[in-house]
């Protein structure tokens, strides 16, 4: 993220201090551009979205994707919440 833009609130959250920025950077990225994906686009976003993660290095343990979620979750409206609900049922039949 440029040094002149605000960062979102949800990464300003202290329980993320110990995640490294470029994580939470990347995740940023991935809201922002799967905000406007029907259910149907959804599924193909991810995967191509998996790919990039693993072309950048980028991996998430099960404690920093929990305490990530749970910072997002405080800042999100309804509709960005039932936004996130499907994009982890659709990663977790992806296991």
């Amino acid at each position: 993220m440029s040094e002149f833009t605000e960062k979102p609130r949800w990464m300003q959250e202290p329980s993320l201090k110990d995640i490294p920025e470029e994580k939470l950077d990347f995740l940023q990225k991935m809201v922002f551009e799967s905000k406007e994906l029907s259910q149907k686009e959804l599924l193909p976003f991810l995967m191509a979205l998996a790919q990039r993660s693993r072309s950048a290095n980028i991996t998430f343990s099960t404690d920093e994707m929990n305490t990530i979620i749970e910072a997002i979750k405080k800042y999100s409206t309804p509709e960005e919440l039932l936004k996130m609900n499907q994009i982890m049922k659709l990663m977790q039949r992806r296991k």
